[in-house]
């Protein structure tokens, strides 16, 4: 069965209405311990004629040992990028859409920080729901779309880049509490990392509000 490959149809398209397209695709939403990431990958009418990096994917669909190098080709290729975070404890606090939203308007912040304007931009949001706006982006033009990290090469970066970022805290909090061996399942609720949790607790790092003891194994 062979994999789509993310275009630039649809950002060409959206580039004729707007100066920029900023995509934001999110990583560790389902996640037991540690915080949600979201990617954000710009491209600019200039961009959107770039030859698209070789494997470029959504992150789910590109090898773990591939991914760091995809992501640093496609930070290379994106006008612009960042990572926006979201703690265990917001999460707690506030709910998880909520934290995502949060995230996204700090990656977009990021972006600003480096010259980068969102009003002039359309975001495009993987997914069918707009967690921005109610976060705080009212100032922002926000387009959900569904399977916009497979089909957008925009998205599938921010996916990506996201993806490693993330992977790479967790192999830091790792050293910090390998009894949940975070290296391994990057926080999901694997075997390993439930039987700790029931050995040991639940670390700072864990989402205390979530139903953790009956959370499914993901792999």
């Amino acid at each position: 069965m062979s994999v789509a490959t993310p275009r630039l149809t649809l950002e060409r398209r959206l580039l004729r209405e707007h100066a920029l397209v900023i995509a934001c695709d999110e990583v560790g939403r389902g996640a037991l311990a540690g915080p949600v990431a979201v990617g954000a990958a710009v491209v600019d009418a200039p961009g959107s004629r770039k030859r698209i990096p070789d494997g470029l994917r959504d992150s789910k669909l590109v090898p773990e040992p591939k991914r760091p190098d995809l992501a640093r080709r496609a930070a290379a290729w994106a006008s612009a990028s960042s990572v926006g975070w979201a703690s265990a404890a917001e999460i707690d606090e506030f709910g998880i859409m909520r934290a995502l939203g949060l995230a996204s308007l700090r990656a977009i912040a990021d972006l600003r920080a480096h010259g980068v304007v969102p009003e002039d931009a359309i975001v495009i949001l993987d997914g069918n729901h707009d967690y921005i706006t109610p976060a705080g982006g009212a100032g922002l033009s926000v387009t959900p779309v569904v399977k916009a990290d497979r089909d957008c090469a925009s998205a599938a970066a921010a996916s990506v880049i996201a993806k490693v970022a993330r992977d790479t805290l967790m192999l830091d909090l790792h050293d910090e509490s390998p009894a949940y061996r975070w290296a391994r399942n990057k926080g999901y609720a694997s075997p390993d990392h439930r039987n700790a949790i029931r050995e040991h607790g639940m670390s700072p790092h864990h989402r205390a509000s979530w139903s953790i003891a009956a959370a499914p194994t993901l792999f």
